[in-house]
């Protein structure tokens, strides 16, 4: 039997035993003080509700996934830090998609050809 690995996001056999080391963010990281915020909180709700409350990723393969719905920035926090609230780095994803999209197994321009579909239907 086989199951997607929470440490690569690999699918690998039950029994494999994955040599990647786990990342563990510090408490006192920037990343984490900002996402702390009353203003990341409201924008991570308000880019759920303009996503229908459905993974973008899974939306476009013709699969509505509702369930376990986070908020992703395209270009990461760590290295745009004042992209925190910017409508075109956030893309509404399901807990498999961002895991492959951490992971940089799905393409930024595949990501952001969602969002401008996202915001084109917004106006």
């Amino acid at each position: 039997m086989y199951k997607s690995c929470s440490r690569c996001g690999k699918i690998h056999d039950v029994k494999h035993k994955c040599e990647v080391k786990r990342k563990y963010k510090s408490k006192d990281s920037e990343e984490h003080k900002l996402r702390n915020t009353t203003a990341w909180t409201y924008k991570a709700r308000e880019m759920k509700e303009r996503a229908g409350y459905l993974c973008e990723v899974c939306k476009d393969m013709g699969v509505y996934t509702y369930e376990g719905l986070e908020v992703h920035h395209i270009e990461k926090l760590k290295d745009k830090p004042t992209k925190l609230l910017d409508d075109d780095n956030l893309i509404t994803l399901c807990v498999f998609h961002h895991k492959l999209a951490d992971n940089g197994m799905l393409d930024e321009g595949y990501l952001r050809k969602l969002v401008e579909i996202r915001e084109k239907k917004e106006y």
